[in-house]
């Protein structure tokens, strides 16, 4: 299997994906918003997305099977899987905050070997495949040489469904508030992941979020020279529900999380 090939042609899908998403952003319909759940939004944008999305795959890689976020497509028990998440960061979407993107992995068990995440708002687009290097916009990419959270950016997201984590969460992010440069929540895993990777953040973390969340940016990460992990320093992050990605204050970054968790 040639991962270059297969990660040039997934490159290309996501691009066209996401110019079809910005276009119907200028025009967007709220009525045609659908609640998952109070915080838990999608419109129709995500699910033809994903169709375009699928349709695609299949033409790449007809033997993978699918794990997606909008159910568009049966899973199955295939080897090799691509994990999907077609609009990161609806409710921005909706709201007209642009960021937000499409996010592609091919996954072999909990084994990440392509990561493509597609910045629609910016226009850049992050890859990696597994040995290869991580990239923006064909440029290789690697995290920030930052060892310190008193030097730190870093990014994080809210436990939005399940509330009874909120004020251990609300612990670390005082801690982090008080010690760090600053915290930033955007709204799409799959961006503060390769924000990471590129080191504008010098770490990601966050509590709850699913496989097609986090999979092509972790893979991304990894290949640009940082670390990904569960809240316990576990690499079994993937199915987790939680995820901590940096760049050199992994350790660090860690003991806060475990002290306050």
């Amino acid at each position: 299997m040639n991962l270059k090939h297969i990660t040039q042609e997934v490159v290309k899908l996501s691009i066209a994906t996401g110019a079809f998403i910005k276009k119907e952003g200028e025009s967007f319909d709220t009525s045609k918003i659908e609640e998952k759940g109070k915080n838990d939004l999608v419109s129709y944008v995500d699910k033809e997305a994903e169709k375009m999305i699928v349709t695609g795959l299949k033409d790449i890689l007809p033997d993978a099977g699918f794990i997606t976020e909008e159910n568009t497509i049966e899973e199955d028990d295939r080897e090799l899987k691509w994990i999907i998440d077609p609009l990161d960061g609806t409710t921005n979407f909706i709201h007209g905050l642009p960021c937000y993107s499409t996010s592609i992995a091919l996954a072999r068990g909990e084994e990440l070997l392509i990561g493509v995440v597609y910045d629609i708002g910016q226009g850049e687009c992050f890859h990696a495949y597994q040995g290869g290097g991580a990239y923006q916009d064909g440029q290789p990419i690697q995290v920030s040489p930052t060892n310190l959270i008193a030097n730190s950016l870093i990014a994080t997201g809210f436990p939005y469904y399940n509330f009874e984590k909120m004020d251990s969460y609300i612990s670390i992010l005082r801690h982090l508030m008080q010690e760090s440069h600053g915290l930033r929540r955007m709204g799409s895993a799959a961006i503060d992941l390769v924000y990471t990777a590129i080191g504008r953040y010098e770490a990601f973390f966050e509590y709850n979020l699913n496989s097609y969340d986090v999979a092509a940016g972790a893979l991304i990460v990894q290949e640009a020279g940082g670390q990904v992990t569960n809240f316990a320093g576990g690499k079994d992050f993937l199915f987790k529900r939680e995820i901590v990605a940096t760049g050199h204050i992994h350790n660090e970054l860690l003991a806060v999380i475990n002290k306050n968790w």
